[in-house]
């Protein structure tokens, strides 16, 4: 099965480059790009892609509005759409308002090709993919901020939710879940659909965020 992406970059070379190293894989096709904010909401309605990677800083409106445009917009097709930021800059900030937006991953650009094809990868999967340079800092941030812990969400969750988020949180695929805690890959996405709609969460992110939050990773 092919993945569709479309590229979000203000930068010419970038986007052409993102398409060399995407196209040179089998399973993914670019079907559009856009140069700015404004283009990639446009596009991505339009095209409804599997993946959007998008960039941060971009004219006219940068990739955090146009993700939360995307994800709070009424246009049902874009919203299965997983976005993936990719950006040059490795700030915790960036990258804590950009899963609170609703992006599915965080890279920055000289992560390497193999990591951006991962990313697109475990999006497209419904995994998520945060650049290693930036995970543990960002978690551990999350872990430290105060008043976030809601006790009525964490009674909404069985022993057996709350164990798969927490797993979610550590960075377990939905394989690596199932075989920890002896399950189908199906009953674990079954829990996780569960889990999104108790939260709420939008998607893996959120659910890994909200853990951290609530203390039960450290």
């Amino acid at each position: 099965m092919t993945v569709t992406v479309v590229i979000a970059d203000d930068q010419e070379m970038v986007r052409t480059g993102f398409r060399l190293i995407l196209e040179s894989h089998d399973g993914i096709s670019v079907v559009g790009e856009a140069s700015n904010g404004v283009e990639a909401v446009e596009v991505v309605r339009r095209l409804a892609p599997d993946v959007c990677l998008m960039d941060i800083r971009m004219p006219g409106l940068d990739g955090l509005e146009a993700t939360r445009l995307l994800r709070t917009g009424p246009h049902t097709a874009a919203s299965d759409t997983k976005i993936v930021i990719v950006t040059t800059f490795d700030l915790d900030e960036y990258a804590y308002r950009a899963l609170r937006a609703g992006a599915n991953g965080f890279i920055v650009k000289n992560s390497g090709s193999r990591l951006l094809v991962e990313a697109v990868h475990a999006a497209a999967q419904g995994e998520s993919l945060i650049s290693p340079s930036t995970t543990v800092r960002l978690l551990e941030h999350l872990n430290r901020l105060p008043g976030q812990r809601n006790t009525e969400q964490l009674q909404r969750l069985t022993p057996q939710e709350l164990k798969v988020a927490t797993l979610v949180a550590r960075g377990r695929t939905n394989n690596e879940i199932a075989a920890e805690l002896t399950l189908a890959v199906s009953t674990i996405k079954s829990h996780l659909s569960r889990i999104q709609e108790r939260l709420p969460a939008r998607n893996r992110v959120e659910i890994a965020a909200w853990a951290w939050e609530h203390g039960l990773v450290s």
